[in-house]
């Protein structure tokens, strides 16, 4: 069975199935288990001198733990490939996360707050509707790259092996990547290691959100902004969304109680949202999925 075949049914048992509560209430992610050992590997080796450097051994630790666990897992057959793809491919539940968020601002907005602050690393206690909308929708476009097409496109390319490397490899981003007094050179190789990763995927992200949306005439425009963005990959799928949506997107936002003033992408667009922009970034979500499944299809059908 192709790769491009596997990969096919992998996106349509993660849309039909998404992450099921039953299984992962019962045995532990491979996400979490992911997350518990570089965890263990934080408190272990970031200490003393030489941070950059024991965490750059710890990301060659753990990037060639993964890939052995790739290559063994890869001969049990296409239907474990399947399986496991499907697990660490999260469309379903990047759209479930991100309509809960629409589902609680139309209950109150304390109930947006709450939603939307599972799923951004931002201060949700002060926002108002139009920020909690923004925030749900940066957090769509930005992880519809990181946790499906990104995955997605790195399985094709090398299979389970390199699905497991980019996986760990955002997982440490997103756990040891900050510059924080703690983190900024312990999870330096994590951080650029994953821009790398991400580098082809976030564009081709943001291609497809816009050819969905016949926006490729502004893909000059949708650059400009995209690279204006503080994260040298989020801002390209987050400004082929805010023109898709025609909102406008990013702008000033808290972290720590401190408010930093990020500059709009696409300016122009709508300001004043709410959770009917939040059903609308839903929907993307899925046609630009449709997309990509149809672009897995052609290359299955032409055996590429």
């Amino acid at each position: 069975m192709s790769t491009a075949a596997i990969l096919l049914c992998a996106l349509a048992l993660d849309a039909v199935m998404g992450e099921p509560k039953w299984l992962w209430s019962r045995l532990p992610h491979p996400a979490v288990l992911m997350g518990n050992l570089i965890g263990s590997a934080d408190r272990r080796f970031n200490h003393g001198k030489a941070q950059r450097v024991k965490g750059t051994l710890v990301m060659v630790a753990l990037g060639a733990l993964a890939l052995c666990f790739g290559l063994v897992l890869s001969k049990f057959g296409f239907v474990v490939e399947i399986i496991l793809a499907a697990i660490l491919i999260a469309q379903k539940s990047l759209v479930e996360h991100v309509k809960a968020v629409a589902d609680g601002l139309r209950i109150s907005l304390h109930e947006g707050r709450k939603t939307v602050a599972m799923i951004v690393g931002r201060d949700t206690a002060q926002m108002d509707e139009p920020a909690i909308a923004r925030s749900a929708i940066e957090s769509a476009a930005e992880n519809l790259s990181d946790g499906v097409i990104a995955p997605a496109f790195w399985f094709l390319l090398g299979g389970l092996p390199a699905l497991l490397l980019y996986k760990i490899t955002n997982t440490a981003d997103s756990m040891i990547g900050y510059r924080t007094p703690r983190h900024e050179k312990f999870g330096w190789t994590a951080a650029r290691f994953d821009d790398l990763l991400n580098l082809i995927p976030a564009r081709l992200t943001g291609f497809m959100i816009a050819a969905s949306y016949r926006l490729l005439r502004k893909w000059s425009e949708i650059a400009r902004e995209a690279r204006l963005h503080r994260s040298p990959n989020a801002g390209w799928p987050e400004a082929a969304m805010a023109r898709a949506l025609d909102v406008a997107l990013s702008g000033p936002r808290s972290y720590d109680g401190t408010v930093q003033d990020f500059p709009f992408v696409n300016d122009v667009g709508r300001k004043t949202i709410g959770a009917q922009d939040i059903d609308a970034a839903c929907r993307a979500l899925w046609i630009t999925w449709a997309f990509f499944a149809a672009l897995v299809f052609a290359l299955w059908v032409f055996g590429l």
